[in-house]
């Protein structure tokens, strides 16, 4: 059986335009899209976020 991509959900969200223009450049240089890049990012987040909260 093949494993299916996430399911993304569309959402708008309003930015500082400094960390937006960071992002760019840091998506740029991973060869990924905008939006693509900012999931990563907070994926990684959340999932360090979760580690935290389990060592106490």
């Amino acid at each position: 059986m093949c494993e299916q991509k996430p399911l993304k959900v569309k959402i708008s969200v309003s930015l500082d335009s400094a960390v937006v223009e960071k992002l760019r450049i840091l998506a740029e240089e991973d060869d990924r899209q905008l939006s693509s890049y900012i999931n990563l990012v907070l994926r990684n987040y959340l999932r360090n976020l979760e580690a935290k909260e389990k060592d106490g």
